[in-house]
């Protein structure tokens, strides 16, 4: 059985959902780089959505955010490292870090919410009209893209259990 890094005190399952969060964002990440270097996973009538720097940067940020999940299970989302200017040392407070993570997870779930209505009603700057894709490609693109869906709950679920066990 693989051991996953948290705290004493934290729920199996809440480890588990932290350490899977970086892992559902990984695969859209994957997707955006093979298109931003040619790879063959879409053909694209914009350029723009091609860009490398916003493509890269996009899969950057996402990659980051998905990793301060696991602040939420790990010893840095209670007492801030000491490498920091200013905060290092202190300790997180437990609201703050519990109001970022579930507006982050609102958020998410409002975009997860508008990007699965553009891709179903074919509009607006993120629709498949955009890409030419083939049967396989687009396959490709959704099973890559799926598991974003995730994010939000996971997120939520590890939240509250933070907020739980440090309200306790």
């Amino acid at each position: 059985m693989m051991k996953l890094k948290a705290l004493p005190g934290v729920p199996r399952w809440a480890a588990v959902a932290a350490h899977a969060v970086p892992l559902v964002v990984l695969p859209s990440g994957l997707w955006r780089l093979a298109l931003t270097f040619g790879a063959p996973v879409a053909e694209v009538d914009d350029p723009s959505l091609g860009q490398g720097a916003y493509q890269l940067g996009l899969t950057v940020l996402a990659e980051l955010l998905a990793f301060l999940t696991l602040g939420l299970v790990r010893e840095w989302g209670e007492v801030f490292p000491r490498r920091l200017p200013f905060l290092g040392g202190r300790p997180v407070g437990a609201r703050g870090a519990t109001f970022a993570a579930l507006a982050g997870a609102f958020g998410l779930a409002a975009l997860t919410c508008w990007f699965v209505y553009v891709v179903y009603a074919g509009i607006g700057p993120a629709s498949p009209s955009d890409l030419r894709v083939s049967p396989f490609q687009q396959t490709l693109l959704y099973v890559c893209y799926l598991p974003l869906v995730a994010w939000a709950p996971l997120l939520t679920a590890v939240a509250v259990a933070y907020h739980r066990r440090r309200s306790a």
